[in-house]
């Protein structure tokens, strides 16, 4: 079975620099012309490999962006709540640049490396990566040929290291810092799996883009 992982399109609050988490933020100007470009990717796709299903992060920045797949290759969408991003508790809404004065003593210990410490009200990147790499697992065992799955670049940076890391050396390192302001994962990238394995065919391919 063949997962394509895509990362949303270019948010609003990717454009002000500004810690998303589970916040539920629109896609900016730029993030939908990279949504159209995606869907046409996929559209060429399933021409070649027919898609089956299409599932997503439940968050609007995820779902704009599977809409526009949807539409082009005219499958339902499906849900997922595995496929959220890391609750980033108190740091969701504030500017990356603000939180070392704002939460200096959390921000101290996001950075430790220690991967079981939870964001005061949010998750630990050790809870991401099980999540993450849990729900890709479930929706692989699914009894179809391919699907595209859509999410963010925390959930599936930390899922693909928590997959693979013991075979690739950059995504066993991604594993332990996901969810940072520069993410592994470019937005509207895709990355491909196979399974099972699963075994990594393809990461981070920007080249269906306009700027890619």
């Amino acid at each position: 079975m063949r997962q394509y992982l895509v990362r949303h399109g270019q948010s609003v609050s990717n454009v002000e620099e500004r810690v998303q988490g589970q916040e539920d933020v629109d896609l900016s100007q730029r993030g939908r012309a990279e949504a159209l470009e995606v869907a046409n990717w996929a559209r060429q796709q399933n021409a070649e490999k027919p898609i089956d299903e299409i599932w997503s992060s439940p968050l609007k920045r995820a779902r704009y962006t599977a809409d526009a797949i949807s539409a082009a290759l005219g499958l339902p969408l499906l849900l997922d709540d595995g496929l959220r991003e890391l609750h980033a508790g108190v740091f969701q809404g504030h500017l990356w640049a603000d939180l070392d004065h704002r939460f200096p003593e959390a921000v101290a210990s996001w950075r430790s490396g220690d991967v079981d410490y939870s964001i005061p009200g949010g998750e630990s990147r050790a809870a991401l990566a099980q999540r993450g790499s849990e729900t890709l697992r479930r929706l692989a065992a699914r009894d179809v040929a391919a699907m595209i799955v859509v999410a963010h670049g925390g959930v599936l940076t930390a899922a693909l290291g928590e997959l693979l890391g013991p075979r690739h050396p950059l995504l066993a390192a991604a594993a332990l810092r996901p969810f940072t302001h520069l993410p592994a994962l470019a937005n509207a990238s895709v990355t491909v799996l196979e399974w099972p394995g699963p075994e990594l065919i393809a990461f981070n391919t920007t080249d269906h883009l306009s700027g890619g």
